[in-house]
């Protein structure tokens, strides 16, 4: 009943969190007269005192040390704080300028898009209907080239901004709120200098805009902090693919605000070239849910012959004829046999041990191929668990 109570609180928590990155375009146009970059600094600035006060109260400190001590891990933070910086800030511009459904399309696309750098720059294997997938997504983005009459460069700077960002984040390891307190912390002090500056030439709006106007640009460190939270919280609680059909909330939510809300303009060949996004995005998730689904049948059956075997291999009592050899320094036919079956149920265990990890890993695969904003993922929007190292959106 608890595991019941916990998974039904881990998928609040994980449909929260994308919700909230689904209507964050609600809350840029909020801070306007301020300019995309110096929402940008706020948003850096404040998000670091936000995951510091975080990291107090937890007590989570002992990260800092052994990531000074590390240059390589130091290196892909400063590459994620850079990513995630062109991902921040064009994703604010494009909502503030009215390209909000261009913007969701970034987003839609990411999974693909990571699929992409996986084989290009990790080696990976797709397939077929991976490759499927992604030759559809890439005619998509012909189709809105021509319908926009340019190539879609908001959706192709968000997604490989995104999917790069979730790709450092995969290879330094650590928990979402450390990972973030990491990378504002590269960009506090250019942040900080720049907001300074516009201080200083009087072009600030923190000051001018009225107090109203300065708690919202302070926000923005919660309007960042909360829903990676509520990731956190949920990826611990409910299981990776489930957390990559979730990631499908944000950019539906934000797509559906661009048109009813917003009101731009969606001319057929538009909606012809999300309609190819979504048969490709559905196509993944179909095979990504299959491929799971047969590898924990696999596992099962494995662990199944395992515990066969290892009711077959059980040890002989005390005092029996095989006690009795050992003890003499010899070894009876008997013992011999249970060795050879003990040892085969130890190879069959770990058959089964490594298809449980393969069913593990497609459903990882699953959360990633199904943000982030990321991404993704799972991403941004946690994350001790490997779920909880996606990325913050938007």
């Amino acid at each position: 009943m608890q595991g019941k109570s916990e998974q039904r609180a881990g998928l609040l928590s994980g449909a929260s969190a994308y919700v909230m990155w689904g209507l964050v375009p609600l809350f840029w146009p909020l801070l306007e007269p301020s300019g995309a970059v110096e929402i940008l600094a706020h948003r850096m600035v404040w998000s670091l005192g936000v995951v510091g006060v975080a990291l107090l109260v937890l007590r989570r400190w002992s990260w800092i040390g052994v990531l000074l001590r590390d240059p390589r891990r130091l290196g892909l933070i400063a590459v994620a704080a850079a990513v995630i910086t062109v991902n921040w800030g064009v994703y604010i511009w494009a909502v503030n300028n009215g390209q909000v459904v261009e913007a969701s399309l970034g987003y839609f696309i990411n999974p693909l898009v990571t699929i992409a750098i996986g084989v290009l720059l990790l080696g990976e294997r797709l397939r077929t209907a991976q490759w499927i997938a992604v030759a559809t997504g890439a005619a998509a983005v012909l189709v809105l080239a021509v319908g926009y009459g340019r190539p879609p460069w908001i959706s192709l700077v968000l997604a490989f901004s995104f999917a790069t960002y979730g790709l450092a984040k995969k290879k330094v390891g650590m928990g979402g709120l450390e990972s973030l307190a990491a990378e504002t912390a590269v960009l506090f002090v250019p942040a900080l200098g720049y907001l300074l500056w516009l201080g200083g030439t009087g072009d600030s709006t923190f000051t001018v805009g009225g107090a109203d106007h300065a708690v919202l640009l302070a926000a923005t460190g919660l309007v960042t902090a909360i829903p990676l939270v509520a990731f956190g919280a949920a990826a611990i609680r409910v299981p990776l693919s489930t957390l990559g059909l979730l990631q499908y909330l944000a950019p539906v939510f934000q797509f559906g605000l661009g048109i009813a809300y917003f009101h731009e303009e969606m001319p057929p060949e538009r909606w012809a070239g999300f309609a190819l996004v979504w048969v490709a995005l559905s196509l993944l998730t179909w095979d990504a849910l299959r491929t799971a689904r047969r590898n924990r049948g696999a596992a099962i059956r494995l662990a199944a012959v395992a515990a066969a075997a290892g009711v077959t291999a059980a040890p002989p009592e005390p005092g029996t004829a095989d006690a009795d050899a050992r003890r003499s320094g010899g070894q009876s036919p008997g013992a011999q046999t249970s060795g050879a079956q003990t040892s085969g149920a130890q190879t069959s265990g770990a058959q089964a041990r490594g298809a449980q990890t393969s069913g593990t890993r497609v459903r990882g695969a699953a959360a990633t191929d199904a943000p982030a904003p990321g991404p993704a993922p799972v991403a941004a929007p946690g994350t001790p668990s490997a779920a909880a190292e996606r990325p913050s959106r938007g």
